[in-house]
């Protein structure tokens, strides 16, 4: 039980090094490899050899795939193009396995205690996220020592060697196993260096070392259709297209097993390397043998999983993609592109409000409350997409982007249920009992609606963009605004004391309205709040004017 619960243990540490130097990357470089990838698939070729780069780098295929197939969910590629780079994302994992399959045991405390250094030293920096990197590196290194040290006092046990005897001789069994190890292990590359290191221990014999690395490489495939399961139709082409490959790419290789074992044993001696080499071969082989039928699968997958044509209504293009979240630079870009379409209804919303107020219009008036329900559903979709979204693997500028994100939404939700209990309030108080404004009340609201309006949107710039200048400008609007409420109630109140009998009606809705539109141009304006006390324009209770100069002059 003891070596047993070391080999759990040397397998654990294992998958979770390769899950610190891909999330420790993703972190350091992730928006630089996205912009790669979309810049280098001019033609199969070269995104075939983009896939091997980034797959190198990232220490996964699958996490590859679920960025390349974001790409084409958003429309940026083509599907054959994104299958091409699966293509050498494939080459990428298995160049990887045969590197870490080299005696590289001496490196393992080197770079953990270098990766140590830089990570509690410099967390918070690139260097600090550099060395996050070098701790996962040295503890896949150590992980893969581990494993060849608990395997060889467990081949001696009597009930594993009967257990390896129900494998031999059984390709699809070693397939299913191997393809589970990888689904489960949420890495390929794991799971072939753990085959090669029991290979070499003779915890398994050659010819089921290599029927499990199969598996692997197909349970790959299975867990990127298994992580896109709930993406768009289009997303979904890729993994199913990549799948396909890796189907057909098993189905040749695995009767050639005892072919390849004839050949190479006599050349390469070391069982580690016999395993990734032929790991490696396998990946080359189907890399280069099916490339060639990219537009064919790509034609095929489209025919079988055909993209449901959507009414107009329904046809606008939801941001939010699981598949993204592996690559937390583009998950935020997605969820700032639906927090902006929650703010156009916003101010569909806003903009219908004063012609409610206008023309009195009901039926209007039940449409704009419905899209609150909208604005609320959108809040909560982008809310919890956020929340999956792994904060440790985002970078400084990425964290802040975060925070703006989800208190964009929450002013643009709050900003919704004013304007629903507004249209509430003049459906009551002045639609129904057939009141209006005076004309210059109705002016009044006119010109704030306006002012509002018009923050909205430069409000929207200053969240898209991060315009120092605009949020400068939007925060005093804010003070404009409160003077502008200000004067207009005591105007109101004067149209009071002169007994005009339609403010006198409308009153307590004046001056209800001007207040509510007051408390959403402070929502919009605390947009630029994150913007100004980043380059410290901001103190504890208002705008450092000195410095605002500065930033002007600048």
């Amino acid at each position: 039980m003891k070596h047993l619960l070391n080999l759990l243990a040397a397998v654990a540490l294992l998958v979770w090094g390769t899950h610190l130097v891909r999330t420790g990357v993703l972190r350091v470089f992730g928006a630089n490899l996205r912009k790669f990838l979309a810049r280098s698939m001019r033609n199969r070729f070269t995104s075939a050899l983009s896939g091997i780069a980034v797959t190198a780098l990232v220490q996964s295929s699958t996490a590859t795939s679920l960025m390349t197939s974001s790409f084409v969910g958003q429309g940026l590629v083509t599907l054959p193009a994104a299958l091409a780079v699966m293509r050498g994302a494939d080459v990428g994992t298995a160049l990887m396995a045969v590197l870490f399959s080299t005696d590289l045991s001496w490196l393992s405390p080197l770079f953990i205690f270098v990766g140590v250094v830089l990570f509690i030293t410099r967390s918070a920096s690139a260097a600090g996220r550099i060395g996050r990197v070098l701790i996962g590196l040295g503890l896949m290194l150590l992980a893969l020592q581990l494993v060849v040290q608990a395997t060889g006092p467990l081949f001696s046990a009597p009930a594993v060697r009967a257990l390896l005897a129900s494998l031999n001789s059984d390709v699809l069994l070693e397939i299913t196993i191997g393809a589970a190890f990888a689904v489960v292990a949420y890495s390929s590359l794991a799971v072939v260096l753990l085959v090669a290191a029991m290979a070499s221990s003779n915890l398994v014999p050659l010819d089921v070392a290599l029927g499990l690395v199969l598996g692997a490489n197909l349970g790959s495939g299975i867990l990127a259709v298994l992580t896109t399961a709930k993406s768009s139709v289009q997303v979904r082409h890729v993994t199913v297209g990549n799948l396909v490959f890796k189907l057909l790419g098993v189905a040749v290789a695995a009767p050639l097993v005892g072919l390849y074992l004839r050949h190479l044993s006599p050349y390469v001696s070391d069982a580690t390397h016999l395993v990734v080499l032929y790991h490696l071969a396998f990946n080359v082989v189907v890399s280069l043998g099916f490339i060639g039928l990219t537009n064919r699968v790509a034609s095929w997958v489209t025919r079988l999983m055909p993209v449901p044509v959507e009414s107009v209504a329904r046809q606008r293009q939801h941001h939010l993609d699981p598949s993204a979240l592996s690559t937390p630079s583009l998950a935020i870009s997605n969820a700032a592109r639906e927090a902006l379409h929650q703010a156009d209804i916003v101010e569909t919303m806003l903009i219908g409000m004063l012609n409610v107020i206008r023309h009195n219009d009901l039926q209007l008036a039940q449409e704009l409350r419905k899209l609150d329900d909208t604005v609320d559903e959108l809040y909560s979709s982008i809310k919890y997409y956020m929340t999956k979204i792994s904060r440790e693997a985002l970078g400084e500028d990425e964290s802040r982007r975060w925070t703006d994100i989800i208190s964009f939404t929450i002013n643009m939700e709050q900003i919704g249920d004013i304007i629903e209990r507004v249209i509430i309030d003049i459906e009551d108080k002045k639609i129904k009992p057939q009141r209006n404004f005076s004309e210059a009340g109705m002016a009044e609201i006119v010109e704030l609606h306006e002012r509002l309006v018009a923050n909205l949107r430069l409000g929207m710039s200053v969240f898209l963009n991060g315009n120092v200048r605009d949020a400068q400008r939007l925060l005093h609007e804010k003070a404009r605004f409160r003077d502008l409420e200000r004067a207009y109630a005591g105007t109101h109140l004067d149209r009071l004391s002169e007994q005009t009998a339609l403010s006198i009606e409308t009153s307590s809705l004046h001056i209800d309205l001007i207040s509510d539109l007051k408390r959403i141009n402070s929502h919009i304006c605390s947009i630029a709040y994150p913007i100004l006390d980043l380059v410290g324009a901001l103190s504890p209770s208002r705008l450092r004017t000195s410095r605002l100069g500065e930033l002007e002059q600048s």
